[in-house]
């Protein structure tokens, strides 16, 4: 099983970036995607999920109505839009994935999530 994440980078506080976790070795439509923040001094968030076959998503507090998570399922990839980006949104983001064909999905639980990627750091200054 691989996850890898790209899309990464430097951007300016109010700006926006699009990450991308390409999935590969597993069942997709059977499994949700979330994805982590990792900041230095904080510890490991949650920031959104997707269960893939639904399309069900959630998101923290601290970035509904400024991230977007969606699945695409002919590519296996999820993808994680953000904008209106600021600096507290500093961090090496994860994406990892969570068995869901048959019970609850923890969302933001990271001891639900059996596969991680490696990261892409996301630096939002000016």
């Amino acid at each position: 099983v691989q996850l890898v994440e790209s899309g990464g980078g430097l951007v300016q506080p109010g700006g926006s970036l699009r990450l991308s976790c390409a999935v590969s070795g597993l069942r997709f439509d059977d499994y949700a995607i979330g994805w982590f923040r990792l900041a230095p001094g904080k510890e490991r968030e949650g920031v959104a999920c997707i269960i893939i076959g639904g399309g069900h998503t959630w998101y923290a507090d601290s970035v509904l109505g400024r991230f977007t998570v969606s699945g695409d399922s002919a590519k296996n990839t999820v993808i994680l839009q953000m904008s209106k980006l600021k600096t507290e949104d500093t961090g090496v983001y994860v994406c990892a994935a969570q068995y869901a064909a048959t019970g609850d999905v923890y969302f933001s639980d990271s001891r639900f999530f059996d596969f991680w990627g490696q990261g892409t750091q996301v630096t939002v200054a000016s």
